[in-house]
C-alpha cells in the first residue's frame, strides 16, 4: 500500500506538467503568436528526440528488434488511421486541425506508459521511483511545451489548449494504478507499448510538424535559422537528458 500512495504522488506531480501552457494566459496574443514557430518547431524536435533516443532506445533492450519495428510501424500506421478519421468526420465541425487530436491520442498513450515505468520503479524501490520518475519529469516538461504550442497552433483555443494538454497528462496517473495492479504483467507489456507511442510520434512529427516547419520560413535563410534552432534544440535537450540522467 505505501508504494501505491508513492506511486500516486509521482503521477499527480507528473500530470502537472500538462498545466505548463497556463503561463499563455498572461501573454498578448501578439506575442504568442511570436512564440509558436518556435514551440512547434522544438516540439517537433523533442518527439523525435524523445522516439529514437528514449522510447525506442529502451525497448531495444528489452525486446527482439523485429518486434520493436513492427510495433512501431504499427503505432505510425495507427496514428495515420486516426488522423485520416479526424480529417474525415471533423474537418467540417472544427476549426482545429486534425493532427491536434492525433498528437493527444499519441501523448496520452505515451503518458500511461511513463505511469506503468514509475508503478514498476516505485514497486522495486522508493528511491528507485524518486529518480526515475525525475527523469520522466525531465522530457516531459519540455515536451508539453511544445505539445501545448502546437495545439494553439493547430487551432485550438489557450484555455481549451491547456485543458486538452493537462487531460492527456493525466493518463500517467492510469498508468501508475494499473501498473501497480498489474505489476507481474508490467513489464511484458512496457517492451511493445514503448515502440508504438515511438511510432505515433514520429508520425505526428514527420506528416504534420516538420511540414509546418516548412511553411513557417519558406525558404527565407532568416527564418529558417529560426526555425530551425529550437527544432535541434528539442532534440538536442532529448539527446542530453538520456546521456546524463539515464547513463
Amino acid at each position: 500500500m505505501l508504494a501505491l500512495i508513492w506511486i500516486l504522488i509521482a503521477t499527480f506531480l507528473v500530470s502537472l506538467l500538462g498545466l505548463v501552457g497556463l503561463f499563455s494566459l498572461w501573454v498578448k496574443q501578439k506575442r504568442l503568436d511570436s512564440m509558436l514557430p518556435v514551440l512547434v518547431s522544438f516540439a517537433a524536435g523533442a518527439l523525435l528526440g524523445g522516439a529514437f533516443f528514449h522510447l525506442l532506445a529502451e525497448a531495444v533492450e528489452m525486446a527482439d528488434m523485429f518486434y520493436v519495428s513492427s510495433f512501431a510501424l504499427t503505432g505510425f500506421v495507427v496514428a495515420l488511421l486516426i488522423e485520416g478519421f479526424f480529417h474525415s468526420h471533423l474537418c467540417e465541425k472544427c476549426k482545429a486541425h486534425p493532427f491536434t487530436y492525433t498528437m493527444l491520442f499519441g501523448d496520452a498513450v505515451h503518458n500511461s506508459i511513463d505511469g506503468l515505468v514509475i508503478a514498476a520503479s516505485f514497486m522495486t524501490s522508493v528511491t528507485l521511483g524518486v529518480v526515475t520518475s525525475l527523469m520522466i519529469a525531465g522530457h516531459e516538461l519540455p515536451q508539453e511545451m511544445g505539445v501545448f504550442g502546437a495545439l494553439v497552433y493547430g487551432g485550438h483555443e489557450r484555455k481549451k489548449a491547456v485543458i486538452y494538454s493537462f487531460l492527456a497528462q493525466s493518463t500517467v496517473i492510469i498508468g501508475g494504478i494499473a501498473g501497480f495492479l498489474a505489476a507481474k504483467k508490467v513489464d511484458a507489456v512496457v517492451p511493445f507499448l514503448l515502440p508504438f507511442a515511438a511510432g505515433g510520434f514520429i508520425y505526428i512529427a514527420s506528416a504534420d510538424l516538420v511540414p509546418e516547419m516548412h511553411r513557417m520560413y519558406r525558404g527565407n535563410l532568416v527564418n529558417s535559422v529560426k526555425v530551425l534552432l529550437p527544432f535541434a534544440a528539442g532534440i538536442a535537450f532529448m539527446v542530453l537528458i538520456k546521456v546524463f540522467f539515464e547513463h
